[in-house]
């Protein structure tokens, strides 16, 4: 995260990214680097399941949704998201993965994720839940 990311408006979509693939963070910035830009959208990254719970501990409650990656060393995004939903409720919740698997989905929702992608992302898709009510 760069030094300009902090000095957003409080009115900005906290996103927390999360994937192991080196990436991803280039690929989202430049994805969203308008609404980045023009402070709609601020943007953390971590590349770990224990990352993304200290990022979520420093920030709460800013951060307000997370899109994991599920196929990550130490901690996976379905191991994530049981944590995030103990202990953030209010934090939305989506998983991302390659490997679409009918136990993976039914998984993700028992855990109360809040949607399922598949991957290559439909940025699209996850720009209209970004800016959902």
């Amino acid at each position: 995260m760069d030094g300009s990311d902090n000095a957003v408006a409080h009115k900005a979509i906290h996103v927390l990214i999360v994937d192991d693939e080196t990436d991803i963070e280039a690929l989202f910035r430049q994805r969203f680097r308008r609404e980045i830009r023009s402070g709609a959208v601020v943007m953390q990254f971590a590349d770990t399941g224990r990352t993304a719970l200290d990022i979520l501990e420093a920030s709460d409650p800013d951060v307000i949704l997370v899109v994991s990656d599920i196929e990550m060393p130490v901690m996976n995004g379905l191991e994530l998201l049981e944590r995030v939903r103990h202990t953030w409720p209010h934090v939305r919740v989506y998983l991302a993965t390659a490997y679409d698997t009918e136990t993976y989905t039914r998984r993700a929702a028992d855990l109360g994720a809040h949607g399922y992608f598949t991957k290559p992302l439909d940025f699209s898709a996850l720009r209209q839940i970004m800016f959902a009510a």
